[in-house]
């Protein structure tokens, strides 16, 4: 099932091009907002599940370009992302030692959406295409032979970064928890609709050209993993968003007017708008570009605001 906020928030159920209004079934579940209206629901779904397809089959749908959708998780309670999560297409000769990082639920936006580039001398702006996993039940302190029993479903997420911040070493705060920078959508993909996670292209476009295209298989550290690790650190919530990394060489600069497509097999296509009012700019290369060169790291940004000055 693809569940789905659209307009001021109503939960719908989508089918092909449409998605129905089903949020007359969910009004008992207690909720103050949609945020924990969806989590609710994921925590009841077997008990809900049989009248929501119900009424998607009897409900009058609405053409999904007719509607605004809104994130289908507005505000989770966690969200957790891998860090150095992928094996870079079988480049790199061992996986990084695990990790990862807490990003803010407020920076939480939805397919249509803009993320805000903020004025800060980052180094550059990018966002990482990533699969992420949505919690079901709770989890503590969860084996990895039991963690898939805990994942309700599957979304597009995008990991905005403000990169090379100062001071050195100070890191993934203040990179990735920022305003607008935690974009996911369009919908929500229950389980079961998704035959294998670990196999699943993840493609990432700006302005309508390819940059990122790898396969999850090429994860390190698999999602019963990532659950077993995150979840010996803090207790995961129905409703939270685990992110399950990126593969890093399709990485390039976001900047003011871009339009970003993501999609990953199975889960439908996220878009996103950038927005930078300092009108800053990078070259277009990837970090494969670059590497390829022999050169290291992110493009340098070129013009604007916090741009490197030209030696004397």
């Amino acid at each position: 099932m693809k569940l789905a906020y659209f307009d001021d928030f109503v939960l719908g159920v989508v089918q092909g091009d449409s998605v129905v209004d089903v949020s007359s079934q969910v009004r008992d579940i207690p909720h103050t907002g949609p945020h924990d209206l969806i989590s609710g629901l994921i925590v009841r779904f077997d008990q809900y599940r049989a009248r929501l397809e119900d009424a998607a089959r009897r409900g009058p749908g609405r053409k999904l370009a007719d509607v605004r959708l809104r994130p289908p998780l507005p505000r989770p309670v966690n969200i957790d992302c891998m860090a150095q999560n992928y094996m870079e297409n079988g480049t790199l000769r061992e996986p990084a030692p695990i990790n990862g990082f807490h990003k803010s639920p407020s920076a939480v936006i939805g397919d249509g959406d803009t993320m805000v580039l903020p004025d800060v001398p980052a180094t550059i702006f990018e966002g990482e295409a990533e699969m992420a996993v949505v919690i079901g039940t709770r989890a503590t302190n969860v084996r990895a032979a039991d963690a898939m029993s805990h994942v309700f479903g599957y979304v597009n997420f995008i990991d905005g970064s403000a990169r090379g911040l100062p001071p050195a070493g100070n890191v993934f705060y203040q990179m990735k928890s920022r305003d607008t920078f935690a974009p996911m959508g369009p919908w929500l993909v229950t389980a079961d609709e998704i035959a294998d996670p670990h196999n699943l292209a993840v493609r990432l476009w700006v302005n309508g050209e390819l940059k990122q295209d790898f396969n999850t298989s090429d994860m390190a550290y698999k999602i019963p993993r990532c659950i077993e690790w995150v979840s010996s650190i803090h207790t995961l919530e129905p409703g939270d968003v685990l992110a399950t990394g990126t593969n890093h060489r399709g990485l390039s600069s976001f900047q003011d007017g871009d339009r970003i497509e993501l999609e990953t097999q199975g889960l439908g296509r996220l878009r996103i708008n950038v927005r930078d009012d300092l009108k800053r700019t990078w070259l277009r290369e990837t970090r494969l570009d670059r590497q390829n060169k022999g050169q290291a790291g992110p493009t340098p940004q070129l013009t604007g605001k916090h741009a490197p000055k030209a030696p004397a």
